[in-house]
C-alpha cells in the first residue's frame, strides 16, 4: 500500500511518498502554495500518478493537543482533498517535524549552505515515517504502549 504525506505550509507544501510496501518514506517534491482548491487538485493529481491509496496530512497541535491556527488550515486542506476523492485522508500530528528534519540534516553532516531554505519535503518524510512506524508496529508493542 502506497502512502502520500503532506506538510502544508504558508508558502510551500512538502510531499513525501512511501515505498510500495508502506514501510519507508522518501521525499517527493515541494509544491508552491496557491489556493486550497488548486493545492488539493495538484495533490490528487500527484497521488493518482503515484498510485497512492492513502493520504496523510500533517496537522500542528498546541500543547493541549488541539489544532493550532496552522493545524486548522491543514484540516481545511484535508477537507478540500476529501471533497475531491474517495481515498482515505488522515490528519496526523506533525509536531516538531521541521525541527526533526533539521536535526537529521545536521546529524547527516549536511553542509550549512545546503541546509538553507525550506525543509518542507523532509518534514513530510518525518510525518509519513512516524505514521508508517505506528501503523506497522506489532500489535503486542501497541498494547504495551497503551498501559
Amino acid at each position: 500500500m502506497r502512502f502520500l504525506a503532506i506538510d502544508p505550509g504558508e508558502k510551500n507544501i512538502g510531499l513525501a511518498l512511501s515505498d510500495p510496501t508502506g514501510t519507508i518514506a522518501s521525499p517527493l517534491m515541494v509544491l508552491k502554495h496557491s489556493s486550497r482548491s488548486e493545492d488539493a487538485a495538484a495533490i490528487l493529481d500527484i497521488a493518482q500518478k503515484n498510485e497512492v491509496q492513502q493520504i496523510i496530512v500533517g496537522q500542528a497541535l498546541d500543547e493541549d493537543g488541539q489544532p493550532s491556527f496552522e493545524g486548522r488550515k491543514a484540516a481545511r486542506l484535508a477537507g478540500a482533498i476529501r471533497a475531491r476523492t474517495s481515498l482515505p485522508v488522515i490528519l496526523w500530528d506533525e509536531s516538531e517535524s521541521t525541527q526533526t528534519a533539521r536535526a537529521a540534516q545536521i546529524h547527516m553532516e549536511t553542509p550549512r549552505r545546503k541546509r538553507r531554505g525550506h525543509l518542507d519535503e523532509l518534514a513530510a518524510v518525518v510525518i509519513l515515517q512516524t505514521y508508517l512506524d505506528q501503523l506497522n508496529k506489532p500489535s503486542n508493542e501497541t498494547d504495551k504502549n497503551s498501559n
